[in-house]
């Protein structure tokens, strides 16, 4: 096993020099615009996932890959000349997804935006189901025995006389 900083460096190393044999050595026709998005080192330093996308339409995505799985004889050797390794890693190129995922992120953080509007104009003219304020208040005990006809209050006449049955 290798360690993880040495084969980040020789990943880091791997991606600049195919993307600059990308960009100078190759002439096939079918090779679109292709950017290098990623490279991952297995632990061994024996092979190479090296990640790409390309700009344009499905059909020039398909010519992309099927160019640079032509060439990944003469990308490996490039990559065996500029790196400092006692083994070339074999190369292995793999379509990534990052665009067709942030088409999808996309597409769905709008779908949420309209959701939110109309959410928002429902919300203009919606009335409660029950009471506008459904909270639970403090009773006012004085409020209702007033209401209900109790009088509590000291201003009576003190000298009532309260008589039992039993008198």
């Amino acid at each position: 096993m290798v360690d993880a900083a040495r084969a980040a460096k020789m990943a880091d190393r791997i991606k600049v020099i195919v993307a600059k044999t990308l960009e100078r050595g190759i002439k096939d026709p079918r090779l679109g615009f292709v950017t290098i998005t990623d490279v991952r080192v297995t632990g061994d330093l024996q092979h190479a996932s090296v990640f790409f996308t390309v700009y344009g339409t499905d059909e020039e995505r398909f010519d992309s890959a099927a160019a640079l799985k032509s060439a990944t004889g003469l990308v490996r050797r490039e990559v065996g000349k500029n790196l400092t390794a006692r083994l070339t890693p074999s190369i292995e190129f793999i379509p990534d997804g990052i665009p067709e995922n942030a088409a999808l992120i996309d597409s769905l953080l709008t779908e949420a935006h309209q959701r939110d509007a109309t959410i928002g104009s429902l919300k203009q003219n919606a009335t409660y189901a029950g009471d506008e304020d459904p909270y639970v208040k403090p009773r006012d005990f004085a409020a209702e025995e007033e209401a209900a006809g109790f009088d509590d209050d000291d201003d009576d006449d003190d000298d009532a006389v309260y008589v039992s049955k039993d008198d």
